[in-house]
């Protein structure tokens, strides 16, 4: 049985206590009931099409029955391919970071790394891309493209800026380290 507050409770049905965070007395009728009840504590407007009341405010909820799947966490291939065709970009990126590390192990860590980092930069190209990735969505959209991005840049530079003989050199990072160490 769902509560909702009374049309007289003008702090946004805060309870006995006047928190807002959910947190009511265990006194309260209710409160500490079957775990299926759940008390509305927060505003609600029209009822959904179960009947149950809708919220009408941003809030997180009081008891989380659920995680949303990430946006474009969806197959990426339809439903009756193999998993691993239903899995591809996920399957390229780590297929890709996996032999980047095989050649780091074989003694050649700056392109092993270098390919590392082009395996994430990939992976947030694909993001930005594909519609639907599978279980290369972790997150939204645009904190998984930052993520990759930000990660792959950072492994490929540094990758090609490790000493010795480094083909990429960034003047004011050297000054910087040197700044550091001397200090």
């Amino acid at each position: 049985m769902d509560r909702t507050p009374d049309s007289g409770d003008t702090a946004g049905s805060a309870g006995k206590t006047g928190r807002s965070d959910g947190a009511g007395d265990a006194s309260e009728p209710g409160a500490a009931e079957d775990p299926e009840e759940i008390l509305v504590r927060d505003p609600v407007s029209a009822p959904d099409a179960q009947g149950r009341p809708k919220r009408a405010t941003r809030r997180f909820p009081l008891f989380t029955r659920d995680t949303a799947r990430p946006e474009g966490g969806g197959r990426a291939a339809a439903g009756d391919a193999p998993a691993p065709a239903r899995q591809w970009p996920v399957l390229t990126v780590a297929g890709l970071a996996g032999i980047g590390l095989l050649i780091t192990g074989l003694d050649v860590f700056r392109w092993g790394l270098v390919l590392v980092g082009v395996a994430l930069l990939i992976g947030a190209a694909l993001r930005w891309s594909v519609p639907d990735v599978g279980m290369l969505a972790v997150r939204s959209r645009f904190t998984d493209i930052v993520t990759y991005g930000v990660l792959g840049t950072a492994i490929a530079m540094l990758a090609l800026m490790a000493q010795p003989h480094a083909p990429l050199k960034i003047p004011f990072l050297n000054d910087l380290l040197h700044f550091t160490v001397s200090s």
